[in-house]
């Protein structure tokens, strides 16, 4: 269940920077192979984005990948946005079952915790649930993750919903991170990943902004 005392109604619904963790799970090369539930040009695509937002928004962003020697190093598009970090890396499945990775995002002192991982069945519900456990309101990216098969997928999602994980879309987390487009400080940012992420609504942005005299796209 729904960890105690928190709010899902009103503005308090709504994901805020300042209390925003990002926890990004196994996008690696072996799990990738084995994704059939959506396109991996999609998710590598949607976690990327999902990452530079949390960077814009100085959202505090742990990586971690399992047994990486063998499944692969995390992709380069997300260790590219954070040159500087290794990730954690686990023997355990469940990721809230690592110490260092309960106690990386306990140190950040928030308590609206996003997560995204491979596979959505397995490697993002487990961790989901277990951390509602430890008072965490929970966010499932669900368009930066993937399974084996399309049920799985869909399967992970509606255990998640029932044990209280909230579902979302990493256009939709980056997106309640802006909240206002009068936060002018990050609207440069923001028009740079919807460029560059925002696929269709990219394209149409682009050409919006050349109408203007912008030069973008």
């Amino acid at each position: 269940m729904a960890a105690k005392g928190i709010t899902y109604t009103g503005l308090d619904a709504l994901l805020e920077p300042q209390k925003s963790v990002l926890l990004l799970i196994d996008h690696q090369g072996a799990q990738f192979a084995g994704m059939r539930s959506m396109d991996a040009t999609l998710v590598v695509n949607n976690v990327t984005a999902l990452a530079k937002g949390a960077k814009l928004f100085d959202v505090p962003t742990i990586l971690t990948t399992v047994v990486e020697d063998r499944g692969g190093r995390i992709i380069r598009q997300l260790q590219d946005v954070f040159p500087d970090q290794t990730p954690i890396d686990r023997t355990a499945i469940n990721t809230w079952e690592d110490q260092r990775v309960v106690d990386a995002v306990a140190a950040t002192g928030r308590k609206d915790l996003i997560m995204a991982g491979l596979w959505t069945d397995i490697c993002l519900a487990w961790p989901a649930i277990h951390a509602l456990a430890d008072g965490y309101r929970v966010f499932a990216v669900t368009d930066a993750s993937g399974a084996t098969t399309t049920e799985a997928h869909e399967r992970g999602i509606e255990r998640m919903i029932q044990a209280g994980v909230i579902p979302t879309c990493s256009g939709t987390v980056i997106s309640e991170w802006q909240r206002d487009w009068a936060r002018e400080e990050t609207v440069p940012g923001m028009t740079e990943i919807l460029l560059e992420h925002g696929g269709s609504f990219g394209t149409s942005l682009a050409w919006e902004l050349q109408l203007l005299g912008q030069n973008k796209g």
